[in-house]
């Protein structure tokens, strides 16, 4: 169908068609994530969004063969004892009074002993008797809990019996119940969409485990492991959840881009305010067991993953934004104004998501380097506190770029289609009013 035909078919009264332009072609705001309804585009669009993004998912593809990483080797550097673990039942739990000198932490714990039935791992139908466990964190135990054991055996002494105790609770069933919740209700809500949402999420903790995590335990760069992480997870993510379209390709293109820059920034941030990436506990043990892996780069590999998940959000809806404006723009700069225009207001409330993000999951180290008493300075200014200011600072920058790069970059390839009746009509009441002036 030409496009005198298309517009020829729209109604011919002007406050129906400023209202259909205000809400775009599918009748709804134009800030939408559907893609249900077609958006047309042109062959000349498609074949520039083709030319982009093909070479970047092939030097993806290539990086990530590149870096694949081999079996990880598990160091054993530091340890005394090998440990492994069993499942079991409590069976029966004796109570005493606990130690007068014995230290307590936060809520005190009941002492005493627990008989536990292995069920599986090492010594698998044998009935044993632990203590209860103590310490910050240790979990509270009854009759009837399913429990995980920390198997010890000294590997300087052959022969010596195994050594038990309870560090955990299993918690498998109602986890795996929680989840199929979670799944049921998104497919229920979203159907197909929620479906292909749910593939895209497995995809993403695949890439995470079998690329991310063992690249760079294996001395892999993490910068250059996250960002061609990231852009396998965007492209096999966005693909599957919105659509093989230009509109997604877009936003792929905004993504990386903005990605790119979050991480340029971050390696610019991390030196000048030369941040050792050692910001807690996990960091110092970590690089105990594998001194190989790169904790600057860690931490900016850490800045550009949790920045992924806002800026695909972001992207996906300017990319669609313009492609639903550009039917009624009279121009790229009016489209890339107006689509800009509906960005500020969705990055107002995500830049206030990411930071409170990063805060919740910050939470007990601001607790604690606040009950420390320091001065406010000394406080923002501290390995800890700095590094997480320098986190939510580089993501929100690189949020807030996304939105301009991305409408900049689908406004270039959008397929304008204006009314010229519009024209006319405003022309019509620019004269009236004119003719209407008193002279």
């Amino acid at each position: 169908m030409h496009r005198e035909d298309h517009w020829e078919a729209e109604p011919d009264d002007d406050t129906d068609w400023d209202h259909r332009r205000r809400q775009g072609p599918s009748g709804g705001h134009a800030h939408s994530h559907s893609h249900d309804t077609e958006i047309p585009v042109s062959r000349h669009t498609t074949r520039i969004v083709g030319y982009i993004l093909i070479p970047c998912a092939v030097i993806t593809a290539i990086a990530m063969i590149f870096l694949w990483p081999g079996k990880a080797e598990q160091s054993t550097k530091h340890q005394a004892t090998t440990t492994e673990r069993a499942y079991g039942e409590i069976r029966k739990i004796e109570h005493r009074t606990c130690p007068a000198d014995l230290p307590t932490y936060g809520e005190p714990l009941p002492c005493g002993s627990a008989l536990v039935h292995i069920s599986d791992g090492p010594g698998k139908g044998q009935t044993i008797t632990v203590d209860l466990p103590q310490g910050p964190g240790a979990p509270r135990v009854a009759v009837g809990d399913q429990v995980v054991l920390g198997v010890s055996a000294d590997p300087t002494q052959s022969g010596a019996p195994d050594r038990y105790g309870i560090i955990d609770q299993q918690r498998g069933k109602p986890m795996w119940l929680m989840l199929g919740l979670c799944a049921a209700v998104i497919v229920a809500f979203g159907r197909w969409r929620g479906l292909t949402a749910l593939v895209g999420l497995v995809v993403s903790f695949a890439a995470l485990l079998l690329f991310i995590i063992p690249a760079i335990l294996g001395g892999e760069p993490p910068l250059l492991v996250a960002i061609v992480g990231s852009s396998a997870i965007m492209f096999a993510v966005l693909y599957l959840t919105h659509g093989i379209n230009v509109h997604t390709s877009v936003a792929i293109l905004g993504t990386l881009a903005a990605l790119v820059l979050t991480g340029l920034l971050g390696a610019g941030f991390i030196a000048s305010t030369a941040l050792t990436g050692f910001g807690s506990e996990e960091t110092f043990y970590l690089s105990i067991l594998n001194g190989s892996v790169d904790m600057r780069g860690l931490l900016l590999a850490g800045i550009i993953i949790g920045a992924l998940g806002v800026l695909d959000d972001v992207t996906v809806t300017q990319a669609t934004t313009v492609a639903e404006l550009a039917q009624g723009a009279r121009s790229r700069i009016e489209l890339f104004r107006s689509a800009t225009r509906i960005g500020r207001a969705h990055v107002a409330s995500a830049v206030n998501t990411i930071i409170l993000a990063y805060a919740g999951a910050s939470l007990p180290l601001l607790l604690l380097v606040a009950a420390g008493g320091q001065d406010v300075s000394d406080l923002l200014t501290s390995q800890f506190l700095a590094q997480e200011i320098v986190r939510s600072a580089v993501g929100t920058i690189g949020l807030v770029a996304a939105v301009p790069i991305t409408t900049g970059l689908a406004a270039l390839v959008a397929d304008i289609r204006h009314d010229p009746r519009a024209d006319r009509r405003h022309v019509t009441g620019t004269a009236r009013r004119a003719s209407s002036m008193p002279r």
